[in-house]
């Protein structure tokens, strides 16, 4: 196949027309294939590929009506649709022209010709064809991308009795149009079940915009979550949609639910109700159409018993609850994370592939992993950036197994190890709140942040 920045072919009955046009696009760059029987047409495109064909009208003597040059560019559609084919005669008039351009050709030329003219117009058709076929080419590796995105379950990682009933609990979720509340502790993937519910649901076509609700104060929710009028306060210098609105139609993922305070949850409630939003700075309600997922690490019906939570908003957002295992509870995925993360990283860092021993992955395997899998991520991808051997080493993974003790040996019991075991253990406990685990642990915040130094944490 040709594979010419610039390639033409003319086809012309005429010998001395052919030898005007080499000579003329060759100096500009071109490289010319003329050809003077159109009958020979088939079989040099089955061979070659042009990037425009420039095409006489008329192939016999007693012919001036153009229907030869009509026949062929036909048939060379037919075995190239997206060709660029330049239509050329000496009899030609606005009907002739109008009905080229009608049938398929990209342009047409009357002879004489003038120079500039020519090559205005070639190189013209050129640049079309070539950007049909960026467009081609686009297209097809979007419909590769999407069908790669919508593979079922292509983010997760796991084969586990716990994860298998999830799949199942979110394709049958997903099939309807009910708000769904996720529940897991942190680094559990409650945003990728979001995502995977929403990308087998009937709106995957749309937008899933998530919104991280424990980020928004109270001065940025309603601006964010429902938009505001050009002047509703100091900065708003123009029109904007909030959240509610831009996902109309497809599906809002609202994280860490829990942390709304509760003259939020009204305003949210009331929303979800009405299925309308009114924009700060304006008095007219806009209606909505989303589909809901909300997720929490925290008990949000305990919270209710604490009125920190309304009742009636958890009834709203919790049509379907769904509950992420913990890493600990489905250990016989670990084998195939590490290989999924040390693949991952393995390309990213150039790095040859790495292996784990048997005694690494007993220990993995005991340990508790209170970050879950985005803990696990993080321990295989700080391994593979410090470790040059190809198998990694029990000794290559640092955590502390506070919660299993009894795997520990007494080597394992050093001073340090035990403190910083505890610390560690501590602020998982308290989701990483310094104050609290300073106050178990019988420490001063300060005193708590000079031990969080000396340990790495």
């Amino acid at each position: 196949m040709r594979k010419a920045n610039s390639s033409i072919l003319v086809v012309d009955d005429q010998e001395d027309i052919l030898m005007a046009v080499r000579l003329l696009l060759k100096q500009n760059g071109w490289d010319v294939r003329t050809e003077q029987d159109p009958r020979n047409l088939p079989a040099v495109l089955a061979k070659d590929s042009f990037d425009v064909i420039l095409l006489d009208m008329n192939f016999s003597r007693e012919s001036n009506n153009g229907l030869e040059g009509f026949l062929w560019m036909k048939r060379i559609l037919e075995i190239d649709p997206s060709a660029a084919v330049v239509l050329i005669t000496a009899f030609g008039d606005i009907e002739t022209a109008v009905r080229a351009i009608k049938e398929g050709a990209t342009d047409f030329v009357l002879k004489p010709w003038q120079n500039e003219k020519l090559i205005a117009t070639v190189s013209a058709a050129r640049e079309l064809r070539r950007s049909h076929t960026e467009i081609d080419r686009l297209k097809s590796r979007e419909r590769l991308l999407r069908a790669d995105l919508n593979q079922t379950f292509r983010e997760f990682v796991g084969r586990s009795r716990p994860m298998l009933r999830l799949f199942e609990t979110i394709s049958k979720v997903a099939a309807t149009d009910a708000n769904v509340l996720i529940l897991g502790e942190n680094g559990t993937g409650k945003e990728l079940v979001a995502r995977e519910i929403h990308r087998q649901s009937s709106r995957r076509d749309e937008l899933l915009l998530s919104v991280d609700m424990g980020s928004l104060n109270e001065s940025l929710f309603e601006s964010e979550l429902f938009g505001h009028q050009k002047g509703a306060f100091t900065d708003a210098h123009e029109d904007r949609a909030g959240r509610f609105e831009a996902a109309s139609g497809g599906t809002l993922f609202l994280d860490e639910i829990a942390n709304l305070p509760l003259p939020l949850q009204a305003k949210l409630l009331a929303v979800l109700e009405n299925r309308q939003v009114t924009r700060v700075g304006s008095n007219i309600p806009r209606p909505v159409d989303i589909r809901l997922i909300c997720a929490t690490n925290r008990s949000l019906s305990a919270l209710t018993q604490q009125k920190a939570f309304r009742e009636d908003l958890l009834y709203r957002i919790n049509t379907v609850e769904l509950h992420i295992p913990p890493l600990r509870e489905r250990v016989e995925d670990i084998p195939l994370l590490l290989e999924h993360f040390i693949g991952i990283y393995t390309r990213k860092y150039n790095k040859p592939h790495m292996n784990v021993g048997t005694q690494t992955l007993a220990k993995l395997q005991r340990y508790h992993w209170p970050g879950n899998v985005r803990e696990l991520q993080h321990a295989v991808e700080r391994a593979v950036v410090l470790v040059d051997s190809p198998v990694l080493q029990p000794g290559d993974f640092f955590f502390a197994a506070a919660d299993n003790v009894e795997s520990m040996t007494v080597r394992d019991f050093k001073l340090e190890g035990v403190e910083r075991s505890v610390i560690m253990k501590a602020l998982a406990k308290h989701q990483g709140n310094i104050t609290q685990a300073a106050k178990e642990l019988g420490l001063t915040r300060a005193a708590l942040y000079r031990r969080l130094e000396k340990h790495g944490l």
